[in-house]
């Protein structure tokens, strides 16, 4: 007999706000978190915009400050957002939850970038000798699992995962998998991520990957619409507490929906171009693990960058996997207003998915003004959606052609 596995916390932190309160609330609103860089001079860059976290302060969250100056910025902000969500779940580990039965997995598309660069230029500047002894245990992307297990106690499987831009929706997948096996009875996941550093947005620049709407930070992110020109990054964390459900109705947690599927699978085609066929493969294999009919999906928050080929293929995957059902569900993107957290992306949709579920209110698909017309499916344009979501799916795909689907259902007290 396999465990039902059950979400019981939710911590965010994004540029639209540092409570999931807040963040629900400017989502609602259809507010933007995109505007110009202020945390470098980007003036030579074709992107010169992205959603970035104001007058972030860890000390201000509870960090202590000298273990923080020993943090990479996405590891300040994954401890921020795990220590958010296991208040918000009321777990105490150690009290009502086993620390050897509470595990970890937050995961990072690039980790600690903006250490690399630092120490980096230590490195020409001053010499070897100079480069901060903290520079490799600050870097490395599992140690944002690392630095949330020790900020919380919890002492059962830690690991992580490092899949682009579908880390996050992994990292929830495989914590749902190893409490439905009983590996664990809570799992601490999700995705944390800050990028937003001259080497991460030099790359993407060059790849011509990135929006150059720079005077209209607020309008550059427009999924499925025909003058959608390409993503705008954000930084930030999104984390969920997953537990089996005996678990949480025994210490009579808030449950705020229930995770019944997880697909992933590989693309084999190219490093950076998506594939439909990859993703239609996840969907499906996501679908046949909750044991549900297509049919059954009532709402797709899609993974929707706001590339030319991206929002094609992902719509072109979804007729695939629901057919003419495909027509009858409503689709949105939030990375509209969250901007895209590569890593974290994933986690924080999964905080949406469940909100969604339980608020019975679809965020919308912003800047939707001119739907492209190859793209024909219900996006939810502009406006928020009142609608009884019952079973609703995250989407998230990664370079490298890792495809990551999780599917949750409405929680039946």
């Amino acid at each position: 007999m396999t465990n039902r596995v059950v979400v019981t916390g939710l911590g965010v932190l994004t540029s639209l706000g540092d409570s999931k309160e807040q963040f629900w609330g400017n989502l609602l609103e259809g507010k933007s978190g995109v505007s110009t860089i202020e945390s470098f001079d980007a003036s030579e860059y074709t992107t010169r915009i992205a959603a970035e976290i104001k007058g972030f302060e860890p000390e201000a969250y509870g960090l202590d400050k000298k273990e923080a100056r020993r943090m990479d910025r996405f590891v300040q902000l994954a401890v921020v957002a795990s220590l958010k969500a296991v208040e918000d779940a009321g777990l105490r580990i150690g009290e009502n939850s086993d620390a050897e039965r509470t595990g970890v997995m937050v995961g990072s598309g690039i980790g600690g970038l903006g250490t690399w660069e630092d120490q980096h230029s230590v490195l020409l500047e001053k010499g070897p000798k100079r480069v901060s002894p903290f520079f490799i245990p600050m870097m490395i992307a599992n140690m944002a699992s690392g630095q949330v297990s020790m900020a919380t106690g919890a002492k059962g499987p830690n690991t992580t995962v490092v899949t682009a831009c579908a880390t996050g929706t992994h990292t929830i997948g495989d914590s749902y998998k190893m409490i439905q096996r009983g590996d664990a009875d809570v799992m601490i996941c999700g995705g944390a991520e800050s990028t937003i550093r001259p080497m991460a947005m030099a790359g993407f620049c060059s790849m011509r990957a990135m929006s150059v709407r720079n005077d209209e930070p607020h309008k550059a992110s427009r999924p499925f619409d025909v003058d959608r020109d390409g993503f705008v990054m954000g930084e930030g964390a999104g984390v969920l507490i997953l537990e089996s459900l005996e678990h949480a109705q025994a210490r009579g947690a808030h449950i705020y929906a229930e995770v019944i599927g997880y697909g992933m699978s590989g693309d084999a085609h190219h490093m950076t171009e998506p594939d439909p066929d990859g993703a239609t493969r996840c969907m499906r294999m996501a679908i046949r693990d909750a044991g549900i009919e297509p049919q059954a999906v009532d709402y797709i928050n899609a993974h929707g960058t706001s590339t030319p080929v991206g929002d094609k293929s992902e719509t072109t995957a979804i007729k695939n996997t629901f057919g003419d059902h495909a027509y009858k569900l409503a689709v949105s993107s939030t990375k509209s207003m969250t901007g895209h957290l590569l890593g974290a992306a994933g986690g924080v949709e999964a905080v949406i998915l469940a909100m969604t579920l339980e608020n019975g209110v679809i965020a919308p698909t912003i800047n939707l003004d001119n739907q492209d017309p190859e793209l024909d499916l219900d996006y939810v344009p502009n406006e928020p959606r009142k609608a009884d979501v019952r079973v609703a799916l995250s989407n998230s795909f990664g370079f490298g052609g890792h495809n990551a689907t999780i599917i949750m259902k409405k929680h039946e007290a």
